[in-house]
């Protein structure tokens, strides 16, 4: 059988349109949730803790597979438990953290739901997994909310009973585009032959068409390749052929593959020097640069887009505190991952939620309803103050619980990320504008 391929991404977002039965279920949960105060359809006996003071919650994500794998985000969530149970815990109560690994797989992603709902969590929280459309119909029957997942899935910005504390890919790639439209001549995306792929040059070409930019060149690759010398000299060619002022760019979105692809590409590059690279946070961090040479890798120069701040921000210093005090010495923890911070911004938003309950039950429905009711939850300034509607103003381009529309911009100065614009970037109307069917 000939044709082309057809793969989930493991690292990009799944943005194109649920299965009808997901989509369904999502559909009646927000009439439900809509027209009543605090009723999503909750299983019996799903809605509590562990029956005393403790609240239990849950964090998943991939550990130990040969695809992406976040095990600092579990990995930092116990630790946070141990922080905040030394000083007494939230509000007076226990907190209690349970994990899961959902390997990349969807049976395994549904089995972690599945003991969610069997375990009566309170929440799930900053968890990562590319499976949203199995997870999230189980959740929502549950009535059990999903904080501050990664932003990886569409389901994530469409599921009522979704949290998100950050844009996913399609505010970064937005950003990204808008940025690229100013300094860069002829661009090319090299993006993976999948599904998901196919839903990256529509959100790249939206900030390219903001800042009156020609479309980039879509640039097809194998996802699971293990090089890319014939994408590479493709992409350069097209890149460094230009009758623009600004020098060409190629932006690789391959997620983990990204540093394979960057490998094939230093040795391509040789002959076009003047090509730059950018790309976007989850394809590209600090650790990724320092493999790569550092001051001497391709990245030097590149401007990545971000959810939050850099590392290096004094913001992220209430987190490194957790980190020093109850997992030094944790490698599978690093405060530059951007799993590890959405860990900690999730924690920080659930924190706020029961703090906003007084001497209330902590209760899936309890939460939920101080989500739905409106609470605004401040961050410290790693987002912009977030709350959610069950209707955002993104609804009608597919993204109805998308409520963090800011980014941040990065550049690779001296072989490290480090802030190339204060502030955060509104990417809302460039959004609205992408043409996304």
């Amino acid at each position: 059988m000939t044709g082309r391929r057809r793969t989930r991404s493991t690292v990009l977002p799944t943005i194109t349109n649920r299965p009808v039965r997901a989509s369904a279920r999502a559909a009646g949960a927000l009439v439900a949730c809509a027209s009543l105060a605090v009723g999503c359809g909750v299983i019996p006996g799903t809605t509590g803790g562990s029956g005393d003071d403790t609240i239990t919650v849950m964090t998943w994500a991939p550990e130990n597979t040969k695809a992406t794998n976040k095990p600092g985000m579990p990995a930092f969530a116990q630790a946070y438990a141990r922080w905040v149970n030394a000083r007494g815990g939230i509000g007076g109560r226990k907190l209690k953290v349970l994990t899961c690994n959902d390997r990349n797989d969807s049976v395994a992603a549904a089995r972690c739901a599945d003991r969610a709902i069997e375990e009566n969590v309170v929440a799930v929280l900053g968890s990562y997994s590319q499976y949203g459309d199995t997870f999230l119909p189980s959740l929502e029957g549950a009535g059990i909310p999903y904080i501050g997942g990664y932003g990886i899935t569409n389901a994530e910005f469409t599921s009522p009973l979704s949290y998100p504390v950050n844009g996913g890919q399609p505010t970064l790639l937005a950003g990204l585009g808008r940025e690229l439209a100013r300094s860069c001549g002829r661009i090319a995306l090299v993006r993976p032959d999948s599904i998901a792929g196919d839903e990256l040059p529509p959100l790249l070409n939206s900030g390219l068409r903001a800042g009156g930019h020609p479309s980039a060149a879509d640039q097809l690759a194998e996802e699971d390749a293990t090089e890319y010398g014939g994408q590479s000299e493709r992409a350069l060619r097209h890149s460094s052929t230009t009758d623009l002022s600004d020098p060409g760019c190629v932006v690789p979105a391959l997620g983990d593959r990204t540093t394979t692809f960057m490998d094939s590409f230093r040795r391509a590059r040789e002959d076009h020097a003047d090509v730059r690279t950018a790309t976007v946070l989850g394809s590209v961090d600090q650790t990724v640069i320092n493999a790569n040479g550092g001051a001497s890798s391709p990245y030097e120069g590149s401007y990545i887009t971000g959810w939050y701040p850099v590392a290096s921000d004094p913001r992220w210093d209430p987190m490194k505190k957790v980190i020093s005090e109850q997992a030094f010495g944790d490698n599978r923890i690093d405060p530059a991952d951007a799993g590890v911070q959405t860990t900690w911004i999730a924690y920080t938003a659930f924190k706020k939620v029961v703090e906003s309950l007084g001497d209330g039950a902590v209760t899936a429905d309890s939460v939920r309803e101080a989500l739905n009711k409106g609470l605004k939850v401040s961050t410290g300034g790693l987002t912009p103050t977030l709350q959610w509607k069950f209707q955002d103003v993104l609804a009608a381009v597919g993204y109805p619980r998308l409520v963090n529309r800011k980014v941040t911009l990065q550049v690779v100065r001296e072989g490290r990320l480090v802030a190339a614009r204060k502030g955060f970037i509104d990417v809302t109307r460039t959004l609205q504008s992408a043409q996304l069917n």
